[in-house]
């Protein structure tokens, strides 16, 4: 039984990377209990089992003599199988928690397992299992049973059924990281990513810039004929990625981040951090993108908040505040932020909710004090509401969880 114990924990040792020392320690322990069950003990006898670690033998002492009327074969035999797989649960999840735990910020690779409410179970190549939360899954995608996975790991927290991985496919790291695997210049540090703004499903917006005068950042971030960032946009399932060379100038900058969309002017309150960005007419549909999307991917990218104007804008506010001529169809968008007089505001405010939709204000059964809350919180649009998610909510003073849940709700009604 000796050498056969201390050869099963040498296999447990090199198959599930738990140190021998732990198991023995753990054996020794079950057996001095199993012991004391079967010898009449006095309460100042002092009583210990031990495990010779290099010959597996069992040996027992009662006051520092040793015992030889316990068959330890027995007792071993009955408590060694017990001790052994409890404490192989326990460290396996210790392994695998600090494996995991030392991956976040990266990506992963596995299979989807099960669908649980909304949710998808990764198992992550038979060592563990990952859990793809429904806000942390990009809406465009669709995933089946039995399909490759590969997904970002947000968080790793431990719970008493194990280690809780978190995993996400909406994440902008998800993007960082996709590049970094893509791109050796990246890797290498030749290549800097500078910043990255994301909408799951829809478009991202990634700066870089060069350590290298040599290296053209964006050239290398495309790669050869569009190959790196097609894979990447393949990876994303047809996520529309824009690559940005970033600029210590931040005129040029805005204007690159807002690209495709041609800028004729830039006005900055450097003070405020916002910049009031004048476009042709025919520019203002593109420039602001579809439900705000550009606009607001290059405001989050530059870290500025951008006020999108038109010449004829201005040219109306400079005649006194007479009526407007309207641009047709989608061009009659703005994003009204930072506007300079109250009739800009108001037409603005009018045209950003034509463009994008259904307003904060169209909410049923939401308070005026609650979607004050939301605006100060920088929620203002449907779009924010749902890229928030409830947890977002849920850190906004005054709404809990319930309120959260409601709020969403009416949000995904009016989509």
């Amino acid at each position: 039984m000796s050498n056969e114990l201390l050869g099963i924990i040498e296999q447990i040792e090199r198959e599930k990377g738990i140190k021998k020392e732990v198991m023995l320690e753990a054996v020794e322990s079950a057996m001095l209990s199993a012991a004391k069950r079967v010898i009449d003990l006095k309460p100042d006898e002092e009583f210990k089992v031990e495990i010779d670690r290099s010959t597996g033998e069992i040996r027992a002492f009662r006051n520092n003599e040793k015992v030889t009327n316990i068959d330890f074969g027995r007792i071993a035999a009955s408590t060694a199988r017990q001790v052994i797989i409890q404490k192989m649960r326990e460290a396996e999840k210790d392994v695998v928690f600090g494996e995991f735990q030392s991956r976040v910020g990266e990506i992963v690779s596995g299979t989807v397992y099960r669908f649980e409410k909304g949710n998808i179970i990764v198992d992550l190549l038979g060592k563990a299992e990952g859990i793809l939360l429904k806000r942390e899954q990009s809406p465009k995608e669709e995933f089946k049973q039995g399909q490759r996975i590969r997904a970002y790991v947000a968080e790793v927290k431990k719970d008493t059924k194990g280690p809780q991985i978190i995993l996400s496919r909406a994440h902008p790291n998800l993007v960082k990281e996709l590049f970094e695997l893509e791109v050796p210049e990246i890797y290498e540090g030749i290549v800097e990513i500078k910043a990255i703004s994301r909408q799951a499903g829809e478009r991202t917006k990634i700066s870089v810039c060069s350590k290298n005068d040599k290296v053209d950042s964006v050239g290398a971030c495309v790669g050869m004929r569009g190959n790196r960032v097609r894979n990447i946009v393949n990876e994303l399932q047809g996520e529309k990625i824009d690559i940005v060379r970033f600029n210590e100038d931040v005129r040029e900058y805005i204007k690159a981040a807002l690209s495709p969309a041609k800028v004729s002017e830039i006005k900055l309150d450097r003070e405020k951090m916002k910049a009031e960005v004048i476009v042709d007419d025919d520019q203002l549909s593109l420039s602001i993108g579809k439900h705000g999307q550009n606009v607001r991917l290059a405001s989050r990218l530059v870290g500025w908040e951008l006020d999108i104007r038109t010449k004829s804008m201005i040219a109306a506010e400079l005649l006194g505040g007479g009526k407007e001529e309207k641009p047709s169809g989608e061009e009659e968008a703005g994003s009204g932020e930072g506007a300079k007089t109250k009739k800009a505001k108001k037409d603005s405010a009018k045209s950003a909710r034509k463009d994008e939709g259904p307003s904060l204000e169209d909410l049923s059964g939401i308070g005026e004090k609650t979607l004050e809350s939301l605006k100060c919180e920088g929620v203002k649009s449907i779009a924010d509401l749902i890229e928030a998610g409830e947890e977002g909510l849920m850190k906004i003073k005054g709404i809990g969880e319930k309120k959260a849940q409601k709020i969403i709700s009416e949000a995904k009604k009016l989509i």
